[in-house]
């Protein structure tokens, strides 16, 4: 365009050039939305096999599992009776329902020390090792998870031969060290620590990997500025070590609570099996979870074993609550 006045040409502002003035707002959001949904639909499409194989091998029994503690039911029987809360009222009526509860709050109250305590004292060995470089840290790291990784049935048969009371390890090394043979699987009062010894043994690798995630979050800086100004070894334990894997020692403590109440494979395994005597001798083993698998697979009571199951449930679950509310007032979360 020509300006009359001053003979120059003025530039206009082609509209047609910016898409801004010829394209709609709500037009040029469409892509981004298309954009996003797509991405949606791809990551819900991702996800979808592990949800249906969850959905379908955990919510789904969980919830038929709810259903059938109302009734009495029968796998081989299609008929079901609405019997209310008749099997709980049998449950309380049991007094092997309440001993399987003392022996199962015993191992646990034995088991979350016993994990907490040594593992930790593991894993902090294994730590002293690793800053150290000292050689062969590495191998001592495979051996002590290695045992976590074995099947835990194949395991417990080895240590049943290790109990044996006749020709086992365990009485061997008892008898040189001048200690009297002790009846282990064969007696009602050592059989549950025997159970004790053999999960330890074998979950110990899981909780010393956690601790050594832990620990290796602790500034290193503190400890030094620690060991400056003359502080021994354990007050830097109990002053920085301990406070700052708190968040740690919670989460070890509510997963041992929860594998204890759920022990039942080497239960199973090391006091009778597929002969009837699991939980043996004298009921001496007897916990919630062997008594719900005898419940249901043995004297096919599956009505029972469900509404068993469905309290031990409800244990675990107030546990867990119980230490969540300790944890929020002990716990140091930096």
């Amino acid at each position: 365009m020509i300006s009359p006045k001053a003979n120059t040409i003025i530039e206009t502002p082609d509209r047609t050039a910016d898409k801004s003035y010829s394209v709609p707002k709500q037009q040029r959001q469409r892509p981004r939305r298309l954009h996003y949904f797509k991405n949606q639909l791809v990551a819900y499409g991702l996800m979808f096999p592990s949800m249906a194989v969850f959905v379908m091998f955990f919510y789904i029994p969980a919830f038929y599992l709810l259903y059938i503690s109302f009734f009495h039911w029968g796998i081989l029987s299609s008929a079901t009776n609405f019997v209310g809360l008749a099997n709980f009222r049998t449950l309380l009526q049991q007094p092997l329902f309440f001993h399987s509860l003392v022996t199962s709050v015993y191992y646990t109250l034995v088991m979350i020390p016993a994990t907490v305590l040594l593992s930790l004292g593991v894993a902090l060995l294994l730590r002293e090792a690793v800053t150290g470089r000292k050689r062969g840290s590495g191998i001592w790291r495979g051996a002590v998870f290695l045992p976590h990784v074995t099947p835990i049935v194949a395991t417990s048969i080895i240590w049943v031969w290790i109990f044996n009371p006749q020709f086992g390890l365990a009485n061997f090394v008892l008898t040189h060290l001048g200690l009297p043979a002790l009846g282990w699987l064969e007696s009602a009062t050592w059989a549950l620590p025997a159970v004790m010894i053999d999960s330890l043994w074998h979950s110990l690798g899981l909780y010393v990997i956690i601790f050594l995630g832990g620990l290796s979050m602790v500034p290193r800086e503190l400890i030094e500025v620690a060991r400056l100004d003359g502080a021994k070894k354990y007050q830097i334990f109990r002053r920085i070590i301990w406070p700052l894997i708190s968040p740690t020692t919670f989460f070890v403590v509510v997963l041992s609570t929860i594998n204890s109440w759920q022990a039942f494979s080497q239960i199973f395994a090391m006091t009778g099996g597929p002969h009837g005597g699991a939980g043996g001798p004298a009921f001496s083993t007897t916990t919630d979870a062997v008594l719900v698998f005898q419940t249901a697979f043995v004297y096919y009571h599956f009505s029972l074993a469900a509404a068993m199951s469905l309290v031990l449930f409800c244990i675990i679950m107030v546990l867990t609550l119980i230490q969540k509310w300790i944890s929020d007032r002990v716990v140091f979360y930096r």
